[in-house]
């Protein structure tokens, strides 16, 4: 998740790790995981139509580039799918590893957990090794997203899924406006660099520029959605409903949200899924 990379003069994810973690069960969190699981399930059944699960005919390979405590990459790892997840962050490696270790016999068969960075692939990988690659909350600590993203390109089999999960770039004012922070809300136009909640220095995406990406190195955008529209503003305290009815009445909101213009558009992360030519 945010576990990868250095912005030049900024702190990176050092430190961060605790912070991270200790969030899991937050509401902004929740509501994160969820939509994302659910966009790329339909990713994947339109471009991978045969059944998942563990006794599937067609066990995809993916690939998780800072995986963080692994959410997405277990939840297909235990679909039957057969995952790596390749973490650089010490503390999240660790906490990767026991996640990993806490799962029945099958799961823990299926995941390779490897220390690395995901802009040196080739050293671990051959060319289009993979059918799905996942890169979610990593671009932002990059000071340039194409070496990583080039990277990502080389070791995706044609046909194969291109998960980003990145800041928008084009949003960066709407937290600090919603919160009354009209210093921070005015000072966010125009520019790609902001705090994040973990109070380090990071960088947002614009998604056209990284749509012209994509096409330059042969993956597409084949789809974008929003992820957060409603709840970026919560407090870091903010807990998932508990309520079912209600849980599920918000993320529904959340869904329609990322996937209606022009809602999406100003949605705190934009999840890109682009595909190999």
């Amino acid at each position: 998740m945010y576990a990868q990379g250095l912005v030049p003069g900024a702190a990176g994810f050092t430190g961060g790790a605790d912070d991270w973690l200790g969030r899991l069960g937050g509401l902004r969190n929740t509501v994160r995981q969820e939509l994302v699981g659910r966009q790329l399930d339909e990713q994947l059944a339109a471009l991978f139509p045969e059944p998942s699960g563990a006794h599937a005919r067609h066990r995809l390979r993916v690939l998780d580039v800072g995986p963080g405590q692994g959410t997405q990459a277990l939840r297909l790892a235990r679909a039957g799918h057969l995952v790596t997840g390749l973490e650089s962050d010490p503390a999240m490696l660790r906490a990767l590893r026991t996640a990993v270790a806490d799962e029945p016999a099958d799961v823990r068969e299926r995941f390779v957990v490897l220390p690395g960075d995901g802009r040196e692939t080739g050293r671990h990988f051959g060319p289009a090794c993979f059918d799905v690659v996942l890169c979610h909350g990593v671009l932002m600590y990059l000071p340039d997203p194409e070496p990583m993203l080039a990277a990502l390109a080389r070791v995706l089999a044609p046909g194969g899924l291109l998960s980003l999960l990145v800041r928008n770039g084009d949003a960066l004012a709407m937290r600090p406006g919603l919160l009354g922070d009209w210093g921070a809300a005015v000072g966010a136009f125009g520019s790609t660099a902001y705090t994040n909640r973990l109070g380090l220095q990071t960088r947002a995406d614009r998604r056209e520029p990284l749509t012209a990406t994509l096409a330059g190195i042969g993956v597409p955008l084949r789809a974008w959605y929003g992820v957060r529209v409603f709840t970026d503003a919560a407090s870091d305290r903010a807990r998932a409903p508990r309520d079912p009815h209600e849980l599920a009445l918000l993320l529904e909101a959340e869904e329609r949200a990322g996937r209606t213009d022009p809602y999406r558009g100003v949605a705190a992360l934009l999840h890109l899924c682009g595909v190999r030519g």
